[in-house]
């Protein structure tokens, strides 16, 4: 049996040429609708899926693109990869997704890969751990677009959202509900966001007259479980804090659980603030009053900036799309 119907057995079982075949499935004025009709038919019939590759050497496009995320388990970017995906489908690309665990040696292998699948672009979501990928990818003629964080230096196209307000939003929201120890549990400070957030959060201290002190501001890897075992720890030793703002909502679903049972009540004792909203933030208990950020804008806006450049078939300035970001009030502030 032949693992691939190719455009050739479509034409003997139509009783047509292959000319005829190639004219019908590229919908060619020039070729008679019952004769593209029964084409068409017979195509299908048989199985037949165009051939991306020799299409990509016919007109130098895959039309494939890949996406390169630190952790697509995360709700986060699974609602990014949606805007992605949309916006691919609308424009006639297919999406290649790869996770690096946020490892950085995994993310230099991502690059390789998608380079020599030969896909058309990348959108990628770096670890920061280190840079020289992205040194490398800024100076290929592969079109690239950085996703959700910032470089200081722009060597790409980047979309992120306004971390820095968001940061002042959570932090000044849990000032005006009286809140005036409050606990930062920041991500790494290599990451571009958890810097954003951090300065954020100072601003929101200073405009309020509370002085910053150390230590209450914290900073783990990124997962539930670190949320949940790092706050465990700071209520064991004793620490004095009556509000939280967290690095994400999955720090907040953890620091959560361990407030819980650790007897403290949400709000009245202890007011929790996370980052992203994500779908399962309106779910726990108490409902989790968040930072909201358009992931599925974000992730359009990341595919019509790579577009930009694939369809201008040369990379272009880099240039920084900076999202709004706004406060989603519930229960657990």
């Amino acid at each position: 049996m032949k693992k691939f119907v190719t455009i050739r057995d479509v034409a003997a079982t139509a009783g047509v040429s292959i000319n005829t075949v190639s004219r019908a499935l590229n919908d060619k004025p020039d070729i008679n609708e019952e004769t593209k009709k029964r084409v068409l038919r017979v195509a299908k019939e048989l199985g037949y899926v165009r051939d991306a590759t020799a299409l990509s050497l016919r007109y130098g496009l895959t039309r494939v693109v890949g996406v390169i995320f630190e952790d697509s388990s995360n709700p986060f970017f699974s609602e990014v990869f949606k805007g992605i995906e949309m916006k691919a489908r609308e424009n006639g690309f297919s999406v290649i997704l790869m996770n690096t665990e946020k490892d950085y040696n995994v993310e230099e292998e991502a690059i390789r890969t998608m380079i020599s699948r030969r896909v058309d672009g990348i959108i990628i979501t770096p670890t920061q751990e280190m840079s020289q990928d992205i040194e490398f990818l800024a100076n290929i003629s592969i079109p690239s677009v950085i996703l959700g964080v910032h470089f200081d230096k722009l060597k790409l196209p980047e979309v992120h959202t306004d971390d820095v307000t968001g940061g002042f939003l959570a932090t000044d929201y849990l000032i005006k509900k009286g809140r005036k120890r409050i606990l930062l549990l920041n991500g790494l400070s290599y990451k571009s966001v958890a810097r954003m957030r951090f300065e954020g959060y100072k601003k929101a201290l200073k405009n309020n007259g509370i002085e910053f002190t150390d230590e209450l501001v914290y900073e783990i890897s990124e997962g539930v479980e670190s949320a949940y075992s790092k706050t465990k720890e700071l209520l064991l030793s004793g620490l004095d804090f009556d509000g939280m703002f967290c690095f994400n909502d999955i720090f907040a679903i953890g620091a959560i659980q361990a407030l819980k049972e650790y007897g403290e009540r949400i709000p009245q004792d202890i007011s929790v603030v996370g980052y992203d909203d994500i779908s399962y933030a309106k779910y726990i208990s108490p409902a989790l009053t968040t930072i909201a950020i358009d992931k599925i804008l974000e992730g359009q806006t990341a595919f019509e900036l790579l577009l930009e450049s694939i369809e201008a078939k040369a990379k272009v300035p880099a240039r920084e799309i900076v999202l709004d970001v706004k406060l989603t009030e519930r229960r657990s502030a």
